[in-house]
């Protein structure tokens, strides 16, 4: 039986023993290490050895948007599946948080307690980042548990001292192994929240830490085990251990290694995402950026997935191979896929709410179920209403069920009585997007073209810029803002013409003649922009959008000359591609690694952004059709129009 050690930890850190000082000295190396890479905006942590927590340390902020106040040992957390422990422990004990003597946790936290709570950050798989709802995800048992990094190491110390963690199971901690010891321990995510409780019973050793990101768990797990590693090391007077050293694998190896690799049991995608090459398991796994250990050996290490190898072979003709999860992937040639079947096309969009989407997208010929944020699963039709999960997973064997109304349109998605309903985030296909101008426009106009420009550094040039239609006859033009066919629904333009610096117009021509060779123009909608239109798009926009515009009191790129707005038309037919949202779509589709749509939209995208990039243009990271050259900063703020 459990006995009760109710001494309250009140401190916001524990200082490491003399003894303790080399291992956590490395440690805490390897935790500021993992919060840069990994854009963790807070974490704390307590490392526990037998009956005492010998260090506890937090890291970062309490609220990613107030940097007044930093993350202390004492910071409550929302833990997650980790309640569950509680709970299976609860079951043989009354009043057990007490009990305990975890006096800082709490399953009904007051207003006074979610003051000094620890806020959450959601992210997304194509870039996006936003504060995380606070309000109850599940069941309290199963998942409400606020608690410390101190809390949780005074309940492993009370493990310890009662010998339960000698036991086959703790309760509710799942068995594993570390370097051939026994392992147990439980991970649990909450919206904006990882936490990981590991423990090595058979040497009582433990480590609590939680952090405010969501479906950061492989983040958590690994520092858990690199602080086991290294405490039972000291313990045993062993040279400490060296966490394992990766590096960002260099821009022009991304691009070379990018596509799509075939094997006997798998197919994975290597794609390079703002600075990353991420590894694209088609098979379930979770998606995950490569670092590199060596130029040819690279390791999954994201927030999601951490450990999987991919070693890069090449045959004596120079084809490459990669050796991933005992299969052998042959690259496949990157040709366009087939559009999905019709009846697929009224089922691709979102469902659910803000901070709980799940899409419905085609992949790779089949329909698949991106719910969770990050869990993507293949969907067999049952009939024209039912969808199935496959066996593996958090849905295992569950069915979707489509609600139509009475034309028959998709209005919602019922998964085991939760319904989904179909989200409203852009026009239907075709449609331009708008927004209504928070004043009239003539009012804005009158104000931009009596304001100044943002002063200049004086290294900053003028340039020559060139009319985009006399460097390539295949470069068509359709620049919106000359038309009422735009965002703003009115023109800003007087005539429709596209500039750009001479070294960016010159570069886009290079990407016209290699697009032409695969049947591809380049469609201009937009290039240099007279900064009047900039201050008006700014005026006119609600704040929840102004990701889309620039900011006028810098100027943007545009203004610069050194920006385009293109998409991608058919030359044979001189029909403009469909891409996976239209051009100034202020939505989440917008995004270049938005992850809805079909497999020949999200081809085509990533076809116009590869061959961009090849020439010196960066993708926006919120928009698909706006690329960046990189010789912008030579340039200075333009207001001619």
């Amino acid at each position: 039986m459990l006995l009760p050690l109710l001494l309250a930890l009140a401190q916001d850190s524990v200082r490491a023993a003399p003894r303790d000082t080399a291992p956590i000295a490395a440690l805490e190396r390897f935790i500021v290490a993992q919060l840069s890479q990994h854009a963790i905006p807070g974490l704390a942590i307590a490392v526990v050895d037998g009956d005492r927590i010998v260090w506890a340390k937090g890291f970062g902020r309490v609220d990613p948007a107030d940097s007044t106040r930093r993350v202390t040992a004492e910071t409550p957390f929302r833990v997650g599946s980790v309640s569950k422990i509680f709970t299976d422990t609860g079951v043989m004990q009354r009043d057990l948080l007490a009990w305990l003597g975890m006096s800082g946790a709490s399953f009904a936290p007051d207003s006074a307690y979610l003051a000094r709570s620890a806020r959450g950050t959601m992210w997304t798989l194509d870039g996006r980042s936003f504060p995380a709802p606070t309000f109850p995800l599940g069941p309290d048992p199963a998942s409400e548990l606020s608690a410390s990094v101190l809390d949780l190491g005074q309940f492993l110390r009370t493990l310890f001292a009662d010998g339960v963690g000698q036991a086959p199971y703790g309760p509710g901690f799942a068995r594993g192994e570390l370097d051939g010891a026994r392992r147990i321990g439980h991970g649990g995510r909450h919206y904006g929240f990882s936490t990981e409780l590991a423990a090595l019973p058979d040497e009582r050793l433990g480590v609590a830490l939680s952090a405010t990101i969501d479906g950061g768990y492989a983040v958590t797990s690994h520092i858990a085990d690199e602080a086991l590693r290294l405490m039972r090391a000291a313990r045993a007077g062993r040279p400490l251990p060296a966490p394992l050293v990766t590096r960002t694998i260099p821009p022009e190896r991304r691009r070379e290694l990018e596509g799509t690799y075939r094997g006997r049991s798998r197919s994975v995608v290597l794609e390079d995402r703002l600075g990353d090459l991420w590894l694209d398991d088609l098979h379930g796994d979770f998606p995950a950026p490569l670092r590199a250990l060596d130029d040819s050996t690279f390791i999954a290490d994201g927030r999601l997935r951490y450990g999987a190898r991919v070693t890069l072979h090449r045959s004596a003709r120079g084809a490459r191979t990669l050796l991933y999860a005992g299969d052998t992937l042959a690259l496949v040639p990157d040709t366009r896929p087939a559009a999905p079947p019709a009846r697929w096309r009224p089922l691709i969009g979102e469902y659910g709410l803000d901070h709980d989407v799940l899409y419905l997208l085609e992949r790779d010929g089949r329909l698949f179920a991106l719910i969770g944020w990050f869990g993507l699963y293949p969907l067999t039709e049952v009939d024209r209403d039912h969808l199935r999960f496959p066996a593996h997973g958090l849905h295992a064997g569950e069915t979707l069920r489509i609600d139509r109304d009475s034309a028959g349109r998709v209005r919602a998605l019922d998964l085991g009585g939760v319904v989904f309903a179909r989200r409203a985030i852009a026009p239907d296909e075709g449609i331009t997007f708008r927004i209504r101008p928070r004043r009239p426009l003539d009012e804005l106009r009158r104000e931009a073209l009596a304001a100044t420009p943002p002063a200049q550094p004086a290294d900053r040039a003028a340039g020559e810029l060139v009319d985009l239609t006399t460097v390539d006859a295949r470069i068509r033009l359709d620049v919106r803002y000359a038309t009422s066919d735009n965002f703003m629904g009115a023109p800003m333009y007087d005539r429709a013409q596209a500039r750009l610096q001479r070294p960016a117009a010159e570069a886009l021509g290079r990407v016209q003649r290699a697009l032409a060779a695969e049947g591809f123009g380049l469609l201009i909608h937009d290039a240099y922009r007279p900064w009047y239109v900039t201050r008006m798009f700014w005026d006119a926009t609600p704040d929840s959008l102004r990701v889309f515009v620039a900011d006028p009191a810098t100027g943007s790129r545009h203004n610069r000359g050194a920006a385009v707005d293109l998409s991608l038309y058919d030359l044979r037919t001189g029909r403009p591609v469909t891409m996976v949202s239209g051009y100034d779509e202020f939505s989440p589709r917008a995004y270049p690694f938005y992850p809805g749509g079909t497999s020949e939209q999200r081809w085509l995208r990533a076809r116009l952004r590869r061959a961009m990039e090849r020439e010196g243009f960066l993708v926006y990271d919120a928009e698909w059709w706006h690329f960046d050259h990189a010789s912008w900063r030579r340039w200075a703020v333009g207001n001619v129009r």
